[in-house]
């Protein structure tokens, strides 16, 4: 049996392949090493993953994960090989999955668009070349906190219509002292700020809301997917921001002049490929 893992920081997605090709996936919290101390996911693992894996040998645990620096990866193994006495246990970041769900073993740019957002250059085998995302303060263009940030930003300074703001503090019950204790005082910050991505969603219609999310996907796409050879090779999405927002995303790419081969809202599928073929 082989284990797969895709690990956000408030999720994590896995897969068990058996010999036959049988297939069991489940779910467990995001195992971020970057947020998470070593006992924290050691904790986690025994409590939420070790119950739920198939009984039988493990042959392989590919592991994917946000927050899988190459200083983190040796934390994530340990913690992995102390529960699952697998033969084999790879550590890669989240971006290498985004690379080997959507090119597979060809060379191509692959994006992540979700909570935050990421780019690289995949020569086929591995990451050659990466614009730095620098994180939700100085980067993320286009990821779910930025354009909650964004979101928070126009409802206190009163930019959106008066129908819109009403209808946001309707349905969050906050205020704007909640709001600044939630970015500024209490933990996560991201989380709280890209959890205002259904909202972003169910009211795509409204033409200021639109234009927020076109224009910081041009931002990704021109500060990130531009510093690639973006006019010999497509670009490829995973991400549920990516997926949700698809059609603006195309419209971004459309108007950068970046073709786009794929986009996916995760890539679980891709990596069951990528290991079974």
């Amino acid at each position: 049996m082989i284990l797969i893992a895709d690990s956000g920081t408030t999720k994590t997605d896995w897969c068990a392949i058996e010999p036959d090709g049988s297939r069991l996936s489940f779910q467990s919290n995001g195992m971020n090493p970057y947020f998470r101390s070593e006992d924290e996911l050691s904790t986690a693992f025994a409590e939420e993953v070790s119950p739920l894996i198939p009984d039988g040998d493990t042959g392989a645990v590919y592991f994917y994960g946000s927050g899988c620096t190459f200083d983190k990866i040796e934390v994530m193994k340990r913690v992995i090989g102390k529960h699952i006495p697998a033969t084999c246990i790879e550590v890669y970041s989240d971006l290498l999955a985004a690379a080997h769900a959507t090119c597979g073993r060809e060379a191509g740019i692959a994006c992540i668009i979700g909570t935050g957002s990421n780019s690289c250059f995949y020569d086929g085998r591995q990451i050659v070349k990466n614009v730095p995302p620098l994180g939700y303060i100085l980067g993320d263009e286009g990821g779910g906190v930025s354009l909650g940030r964004r979101l928070v930003g126009d409802v206190l300074k009163e930019m959106l219509s008066p129908a819109i703001r009403e209808k946001f503090f309707d349905q969050y019950k906050l205020t704007a002292a909640d709001i600044i204790d939630r970015v500024y005082r209490r933990p996560y910050p991201n989380r709280f700020l890209a959890g205002f991505s259904p909202f972003i969603a169910e009211n795509i219609a409204e033409p200021e809301i639109r234009k927020t999310v076109l224009d910081s996907f041009i931002a990704f796409l021109t500060r990130n997917v531009m510093k690639y050879d973006y006019k010999r090779y497509p670009a490829n999405f995973v991400g549920s921001v990516a997926y949700v927002f698809r059609e603006i995303l195309s419209e971004a790419a459309n108007a950068t002049g970046i073709g786009i081969a794929s986009v996916h809202p995760a890539p679980m599928r891709g990596l069951i490929t990528y290991y079974t073929n």
